[in-house]
Protein backbone atom coordinates (compact mmCIF):
# COMPACT_ATOMS: atom_id res chain seq x y z
CA UNK A 1 0.00 0.00 0.00
CA UNK A 2 2.91 2.29 1.11
CA UNK A 3 5.98 0.76 -1.04
CA UNK A 4 5.77 2.92 -3.84
CA UNK A 5 5.51 6.37 -2.05
CA UNK A 6 7.73 5.11 0.55
CA UNK A 7 10.98 4.40 -2.18
CA UNK A 8 9.86 7.47 -4.05
CA UNK A 9 9.74 9.56 -0.10
CA UNK A 10 11.82 7.84 2.27
CA UNK A 11 14.33 5.04 0.18
CA UNK A 12 16.36 5.96 3.65
CA UNK A 13 14.56 3.69 5.67
CA UNK A 14 14.55 0.73 3.49
CA UNK A 15 17.95 0.62 2.78
CA UNK A 16 18.09 0.93 6.73
CA UNK A 17 16.09 -1.94 7.16
CA UNK A 18 17.49 -4.06 4.49
CA UNK A 19 21.22 -3.53 6.18
CA UNK A 20 19.96 -3.96 9.32
CA UNK A 21 18.23 -7.30 8.85
CA UNK A 22 21.68 -8.76 6.82
CA UNK A 23 24.08 -7.94 9.36
CA UNK A 24 21.82 -9.72 11.56
CA UNK A 25 21.20 -6.79 14.07
CA UNK A 26 17.09 -7.25 13.65
CA UNK A 27 14.49 -10.27 13.37
CA UNK A 28 12.20 -11.07 10.59
CA UNK A 29 8.52 -9.70 11.71
CA UNK A 30 9.78 -6.26 12.85
CA UNK A 31 8.49 -3.34 12.43
CA UNK A 32 11.35 -0.63 11.67
CA UNK A 33 10.81 3.07 12.03
CA UNK A 34 12.68 6.01 10.87
CA UNK A 35 12.76 8.11 14.25
CA UNK A 36 14.14 11.38 12.59
CA UNK A 37 11.48 11.28 9.84
CA UNK A 38 8.46 10.78 12.31
CA UNK A 39 9.78 13.54 14.79
CA UNK A 40 9.59 15.55 11.55
CA UNK A 41 6.30 14.75 10.83
CA UNK A 42 4.79 15.41 14.43
CA UNK A 43 6.43 18.68 14.21
CA UNK A 44 4.71 19.96 11.02
CA UNK A 45 1.40 18.53 12.20
CA UNK A 46 1.34 20.27 15.28
CA UNK A 47 3.09 23.76 13.66
CA UNK A 48 -0.09 23.22 11.32
CA UNK A 49 -2.26 22.60 14.27
CA UNK A 50 -0.98 26.05 16.25
CA UNK A 51 -1.74 28.15 13.07
CA UNK A 52 -5.45 26.68 13.52
CA UNK A 53 -5.78 26.76 17.41
CA UNK A 54 -5.84 22.72 17.32
CA UNK A 55 -4.44 20.86 20.53
CA UNK A 56 -3.37 17.28 19.69
CA UNK A 57 -3.24 14.04 21.88
CA UNK A 58 -1.34 11.69 19.66
CA UNK A 59 -1.75 7.94 19.41
CA UNK A 60 0.24 5.31 19.46
CA UNK A 61 -1.30 2.24 19.50
CA UNK A 62 0.12 1.79 15.70
CA UNK A 63 3.48 2.13 16.67
CA UNK A 64 3.30 -0.66 19.50
CA UNK A 65 2.51 1.87 21.91
CA UNK A 66 5.46 3.27 22.41
CA UNK A 67 6.93 4.89 25.20
CA UNK A 68 10.28 6.61 23.60
CA UNK A 69 8.48 8.01 21.13
CA UNK A 70 5.51 9.19 23.52
CA UNK A 71 8.73 11.08 25.48
CA UNK A 72 9.91 12.83 22.29
CA UNK A 73 6.45 13.94 20.98
CA UNK A 74 5.74 15.11 24.56
CA UNK A 75 9.43 17.44 24.25
CA UNK A 76 7.76 18.65 21.19
CA UNK A 77 4.60 19.96 23.08
CA UNK A 78 2.05 17.46 22.28
CA UNK A 79 -0.87 18.15 24.39
CA UNK A 80 -0.67 14.04 26.08
CA UNK A 81 -1.41 10.53 24.37
CA UNK A 82 -4.88 9.47 23.57
CA UNK A 83 -4.50 5.74 24.74
CA UNK A 84 -7.20 3.13 22.59
CA UNK A 85 -7.56 1.33 25.20
CA UNK A 86 -6.78 0.86 29.44
CA UNK A 87 -3.76 -1.23 29.06
CA UNK A 88 -2.40 1.55 26.62
CA UNK A 89 -2.89 3.77 29.78
CA UNK A 90 -1.21 1.85 31.82
CA UNK A 91 1.89 1.90 29.77
CA UNK A 92 1.86 5.79 29.52
CA UNK A 93 1.08 5.90 33.26
CA UNK A 94 4.46 3.36 33.79
CA UNK A 95 6.44 6.04 32.01
CA UNK A 96 5.31 8.91 33.30
CA UNK A 97 3.29 10.03 30.42
CA UNK A 98 0.57 12.47 30.09
CA UNK A 99 -2.59 10.99 29.06
CA UNK A 100 -5.05 13.72 27.36
CA UNK A 101 -8.02 11.02 26.30
CA UNK A 102 -8.19 7.92 27.75
CA UNK A 103 -11.58 5.55 26.91
CA UNK A 104 -11.85 6.02 23.34
CA UNK A 105 -12.33 3.65 21.50
CA UNK A 106 -12.21 0.88 24.39
CA UNK A 107 -14.11 1.96 27.60
CA UNK A 108 -12.32 2.14 30.79
CA UNK A 109 -13.58 -1.36 33.00
CA UNK A 110 -14.60 -0.92 36.47
CA UNK A 111 -11.66 -2.87 37.82
CA UNK A 112 -8.57 -0.43 36.13
CA UNK A 113 -11.17 2.84 36.74
CA UNK A 114 -9.60 4.40 39.98
CA UNK A 115 -5.94 3.99 38.80
CA UNK A 116 -6.23 5.72 36.01
CA UNK A 117 -8.72 8.45 37.42
CA UNK A 118 -5.72 9.23 39.76
CA UNK A 119 -3.24 9.25 37.34
CA UNK A 120 -5.44 12.36 36.55
CA UNK A 121 -6.17 12.33 32.58
CA UNK A 122 -7.58 15.56 30.98
CA UNK A 123 -10.45 13.80 29.67
CA UNK A 124 -12.25 10.57 29.69
CA UNK A 125 -14.54 9.28 26.62
CA UNK A 126 -17.52 7.60 27.66
CA UNK A 127 -20.03 5.36 26.55
CA UNK A 128 -23.14 5.19 29.15
CA UNK A 129 -24.78 6.66 31.81
CA UNK A 130 -23.42 3.82 33.80
CA UNK A 131 -20.14 4.67 33.41
CA UNK A 132 -20.02 8.16 34.33
CA UNK A 133 -21.82 7.07 37.73
CA UNK A 134 -18.55 4.73 38.35
CA UNK A 135 -16.41 7.84 37.57
CA UNK A 136 -18.83 10.43 39.45
CA UNK A 137 -18.34 7.22 42.78
CA UNK A 138 -14.68 7.03 42.57
CA UNK A 139 -14.51 10.92 42.01
CA UNK A 140 -16.23 11.50 45.38
CA UNK A 141 -14.03 8.92 47.23
CA UNK A 142 -10.97 10.85 46.68
CA UNK A 143 -12.79 14.38 46.16
CA UNK A 144 -11.91 14.04 42.62
CA UNK A 145 -13.83 16.26 39.57
CA UNK A 146 -13.18 14.82 36.51
CA UNK A 147 -13.78 16.75 32.62
CA UNK A 148 -15.46 14.26 30.69
CA UNK A 149 -16.10 13.48 26.50
CA UNK A 150 -19.80 11.90 25.35
CA UNK A 151 -19.28 9.51 22.39
CA UNK A 152 -22.26 10.27 20.19
CA UNK A 153 -23.85 8.63 17.32
CA UNK A 154 -26.83 8.95 15.00
CA UNK A 155 -28.65 6.82 12.65
CA UNK A 156 -26.81 6.92 9.23
CA UNK A 157 -23.62 7.71 10.76
CA UNK A 158 -20.13 5.84 9.88
CA UNK A 159 -19.33 3.13 12.80
CA UNK A 160 -17.06 0.01 12.25
CA UNK A 161 -17.64 -3.50 13.65
CA UNK A 162 -16.65 -3.69 17.02
CA UNK A 163 -17.27 0.20 18.29
CA UNK A 164 -19.82 0.64 18.31
CA UNK A 165 -21.10 2.25 21.87
CA UNK A 166 -22.43 5.72 22.88
CA UNK A 167 -24.46 8.28 23.63
CA UNK A 168 -27.62 8.00 20.69
CA UNK A 169 -28.56 11.66 19.17
CA UNK A 170 -32.16 11.84 19.59
CA UNK A 171 -32.19 10.76 22.87
CA UNK A 172 -29.15 13.10 24.26
CA UNK A 173 -30.31 15.26 26.01
CA UNK A 174 -32.89 12.82 28.49
CA UNK A 175 -29.37 11.65 29.08
CA UNK A 176 -27.34 14.72 29.61
CA UNK A 177 -29.99 16.28 32.36
CA UNK A 178 -29.62 12.90 34.53
CA UNK A 179 -25.51 13.42 33.96
CA UNK A 180 -26.30 17.32 35.25
CA UNK A 181 -27.54 15.61 38.69
CA UNK A 182 -23.99 13.57 39.05
CA UNK A 183 -21.74 16.31 41.29
CA UNK A 184 -18.66 15.18 40.31
CA UNK A 185 -18.19 14.90 36.62
CA UNK A 186 -18.10 17.37 33.82
CA UNK A 187 -19.18 17.14 30.37
CA UNK A 188 -16.02 18.88 28.67
CA UNK A 189 -17.09 18.27 25.12
CA UNK A 190 -18.09 15.21 22.88
CA UNK A 191 -16.12 13.35 20.30
CA UNK A 192 -17.08 10.61 17.80
CA UNK A 193 -14.92 8.13 15.57
CA UNK A 194 -14.25 8.26 12.63
CA UNK A 195 -15.18 12.25 11.77
CA UNK A 196 -12.90 12.59 9.15
CA UNK A 197 -11.95 9.80 6.55
CA UNK A 198 -10.10 10.17 2.65
CA UNK A 199 -12.20 10.31 0.10
CA UNK A 200 -11.01 8.64 -3.15
CA UNK A 201 -12.08 10.08 -5.67
CA UNK A 202 -11.30 13.45 -4.71
CA UNK A 203 -8.03 12.21 -3.59
CA UNK A 204 -8.78 14.11 -0.03
CA UNK A 205 -9.88 14.03 3.39
CA UNK A 206 -13.54 14.87 3.94
CA UNK A 207 -15.49 15.02 6.98
CA UNK A 208 -18.02 12.07 7.51
CA UNK A 209 -21.48 12.11 9.13
CA UNK A 210 -20.34 11.81 12.24
CA UNK A 211 -18.55 15.06 12.28
CA UNK A 212 -21.90 16.65 11.68
CA UNK A 213 -23.23 14.15 14.62
CA UNK A 214 -20.91 16.02 16.79
CA UNK A 215 -21.39 19.28 16.03
CA UNK A 216 -25.23 18.61 16.87
CA UNK A 217 -24.54 17.23 19.47
CA UNK A 218 -22.62 20.15 20.86
CA UNK A 219 -25.81 22.33 20.16
CA UNK A 220 -28.15 20.10 22.95
CA UNK A 221 -25.31 21.03 24.89
CA UNK A 222 -24.62 24.40 24.77
CA UNK A 223 -28.65 24.58 24.66
CA UNK A 224 -28.83 22.77 28.19
CA UNK A 225 -25.74 25.87 29.07
CA UNK A 226 -23.17 23.48 29.23
CA UNK A 227 -20.08 25.13 28.31
CA UNK A 228 -18.22 22.97 25.81
CA UNK A 229 -14.20 22.79 26.13
CA UNK A 230 -13.58 20.10 23.71
CA UNK A 231 -14.70 18.91 20.31
CA UNK A 232 -12.46 16.30 19.73
CA UNK A 233 -12.54 15.35 15.65
CA UNK A 234 -10.01 12.01 15.22
CA UNK A 235 -8.74 10.60 12.67
CA UNK A 236 -6.75 10.59 9.63
CA UNK A 237 -5.18 13.89 11.81
CA UNK A 238 -2.65 15.39 9.63
CA UNK A 239 -1.76 18.49 8.05
CA UNK A 240 -4.00 17.95 5.08
CA UNK A 241 -7.01 18.27 7.60
CA UNK A 242 -5.79 20.55 10.41
CA UNK A 243 -7.74 23.15 8.44
CA UNK A 244 -10.98 21.38 8.00
CA UNK A 245 -11.11 20.40 11.88
CA UNK A 246 -10.91 24.32 12.56
CA UNK A 247 -13.36 25.38 9.85
CA UNK A 248 -16.03 22.60 11.56
CA UNK A 249 -15.37 24.12 15.34
CA UNK A 250 -12.91 21.54 16.39
CA UNK A 251 -10.84 21.99 19.40
CA UNK A 252 -8.73 18.70 19.39
CA UNK A 253 -7.44 16.35 16.91
CA UNK A 254 -5.71 13.07 17.15
CA UNK A 255 -2.92 12.21 14.76
CA UNK A 256 -1.49 8.37 14.57
CA UNK A 257 -1.03 7.37 10.99
CA UNK A 258 -0.36 11.15 10.48
CA UNK A 259 2.97 10.92 12.42
CA UNK A 260 3.90 7.98 10.45
CA UNK A 261 3.12 9.71 7.23
CA UNK A 262 0.46 6.68 6.39
CA UNK A 263 -2.85 7.76 6.11
CA UNK A 264 -4.83 6.22 3.30
CA UNK A 265 -4.18 9.79 1.94
CA UNK A 266 -0.23 9.18 1.85
CA UNK A 267 -0.67 6.42 -0.35
CA UNK A 268 -2.09 8.00 -3.03
CA UNK A 269 -0.40 11.38 -3.37
CA UNK A 270 2.74 13.30 -1.48
CA UNK A 271 1.47 15.42 1.53
CA UNK A 272 4.17 17.11 3.94
CA UNK A 273 4.15 13.68 6.00
CA UNK A 274 6.87 11.07 4.97
CA UNK A 275 5.78 7.42 5.26
CA UNK A 276 9.04 6.25 7.72
CA UNK A 277 7.76 3.04 8.89
CA UNK A 278 8.30 -0.75 7.20
CA UNK A 279 7.86 -4.25 7.94
CA UNK A 280 10.66 -6.60 7.65
CA UNK A 281 10.98 -10.51 7.11
CA UNK A 282 13.07 -13.16 5.80
CA UNK A 283 12.29 -15.80 3.06
CA UNK A 284 11.50 -18.95 4.92
CA UNK A 285 11.28 -21.31 2.42
CA UNK A 286 9.69 -22.34 -1.33
CA UNK A 287 6.64 -24.39 -1.54
CA UNK A 288 5.01 -24.81 -5.21
CA UNK A 289 5.83 -21.90 -6.86
CA UNK A 290 5.17 -20.17 -3.81
CA UNK A 291 7.96 -18.53 -1.77
CA UNK A 292 6.91 -18.46 2.31
CA UNK A 293 8.47 -14.75 4.72
CA UNK A 294 8.12 -15.13 8.42
CA UNK A 295 5.10 -13.59 9.50
CA UNK A 296 3.33 -12.09 13.11
CA UNK A 297 3.05 -8.52 12.10
CA UNK A 298 -0.13 -9.05 9.79
CA UNK A 299 -2.73 -6.48 10.26
CA UNK A 300 -6.24 -7.43 7.92
CA UNK A 301 -6.84 -4.38 6.67
CA UNK A 302 -3.44 -3.59 5.93
CA UNK A 303 -3.79 -3.79 1.73
CA UNK A 304 -0.57 -5.32 1.22
CA UNK A 305 0.51 -5.77 -2.30
CA UNK A 306 4.03 -5.40 -2.89
CA UNK A 307 7.30 -6.66 -1.19
CA UNK A 308 10.82 -5.77 -2.08
CA UNK A 309 13.07 -9.22 -1.95
CA UNK A 310 17.14 -8.83 -2.24
CA UNK A 311 20.05 -8.22 0.34
CA UNK A 312 19.21 -4.68 -0.46
CA UNK A 313 17.20 -1.96 -2.12
CA UNK A 314 19.62 -1.38 -5.47
CA UNK A 315 19.33 -5.43 -5.99
CA UNK A 316 15.79 -5.76 -4.87
CA UNK A 317 13.28 -7.07 -6.99
CA UNK A 318 9.55 -6.50 -6.44
CA UNK A 319 6.93 -9.28 -5.93
CA UNK A 320 3.69 -9.91 -5.30
CA UNK A 321 2.50 -10.57 -1.86
CA UNK A 322 0.33 -12.91 -1.09
CA UNK A 323 -1.38 -12.09 2.84
CA UNK A 324 -2.51 -14.86 4.44
CA UNK A 325 -7.05 -15.15 4.78
CA UNK A 326 -7.93 -13.47 7.74
CA UNK A 327 -8.97 -16.65 9.30
CA UNK A 328 -5.52 -18.51 9.89
CA UNK A 329 -2.69 -17.48 11.97
CA UNK A 330 -0.05 -15.48 9.72
CA UNK A 331 2.74 -17.31 10.82
CA UNK A 332 4.11 -16.53 6.83
CA UNK A 333 3.09 -14.07 4.09
CA UNK A 334 3.49 -15.62 0.99
CA UNK A 335 5.50 -14.39 -2.10
CA UNK A 336 4.70 -15.20 -5.94
CA UNK A 337 7.36 -17.42 -6.95
CA UNK A 338 10.42 -18.87 -5.63
CA UNK A 339 12.79 -16.27 -4.04
CA UNK A 340 15.91 -17.20 -2.10
CA UNK A 341 15.71 -18.43 1.21
CA UNK A 342 17.28 -16.20 3.46
CA UNK A 343 16.82 -13.47 1.53
CA UNK A 344 15.76 -10.18 3.54
CA UNK A 345 11.64 -8.84 2.63
CA UNK A 346 10.45 -5.47 3.05
CA UNK A 347 7.02 -4.40 2.76
CA UNK A 348 5.01 -0.68 3.58
CA UNK A 349 1.39 -1.45 4.44
CA UNK A 350 -1.07 -0.23 6.86
CA UNK A 351 -0.27 -1.52 10.23
CA UNK A 352 -1.62 -1.41 13.56
CA UNK A 353 1.72 -3.04 15.53
CA UNK A 354 -0.03 -3.27 19.18
CA UNK A 355 -2.64 -6.33 17.73
CA UNK A 356 0.66 -8.20 16.11
CA UNK A 357 3.73 -9.73 17.98
CA UNK A 358 6.08 -8.37 15.97
CA UNK A 359 9.22 -6.33 17.10
CA UNK A 360 9.14 -2.20 17.35
CA UNK A 361 12.31 -1.19 15.83
CA UNK A 362 13.65 2.67 16.65
CA UNK A 363 16.18 3.84 14.87
CA UNK A 364 18.16 7.29 14.02
CA UNK A 365 20.11 9.05 11.01
CA UNK A 366 18.93 6.68 8.78
CA UNK A 367 20.16 8.37 5.68
CA UNK A 368 24.13 8.50 6.93
CA UNK A 369 27.08 6.08 7.86
CA UNK A 370 25.82 6.92 11.88
CA UNK A 371 22.65 5.14 11.43
CA UNK A 372 22.05 3.42 14.83
CA UNK A 373 19.18 1.37 16.92
CA UNK A 374 17.97 3.66 19.35
CA UNK A 375 15.93 0.72 21.07
CA UNK A 376 13.75 -2.37 20.57
CA UNK A 377 10.16 -2.83 21.66
CA UNK A 378 7.69 -5.59 21.61
CA UNK A 379 3.98 -4.59 20.28
CA UNK A 380 3.12 -3.60 23.36
CA UNK A 381 6.07 -1.07 24.39
CA UNK A 382 8.09 -3.21 26.64
CA UNK A 383 12.14 -3.11 25.99
CA UNK A 384 13.31 -6.04 24.47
Amino acid sequence: MFLTKTIENNPSIIKAAFALHQNNLIRPDSYVIDLDVLLDNALKILRCAANSSIKLYFMLKQLGRNPYIAKKLMELGYEGAVTVDYKEAKVMMDNKIAIGNVGHLVQVPRGELEEIMLYRPQVMTVFSLEKIKAIDEICAKHGLKQDILLRVWDDGDKIYPAQEGGFYLPSLKMQVEQILKLKNVRIAGVTVFPAFLCDDENRDIEPTKNARTALKAVEILKFLNIKVKQINLPSQTCCANIKKLSLLGATHGEPGHGLSGTTPLHAKSNQPERPCVVYVSEVSHNHKNTSYCYGGGYYRRSNVENALVGTGLEDSQKVRVLPPAVDVIDYYFGLNGEQQIGQTVVMAFRFQAFVTRSDIVLVENCSSEKMKIVGIYDALGRVL
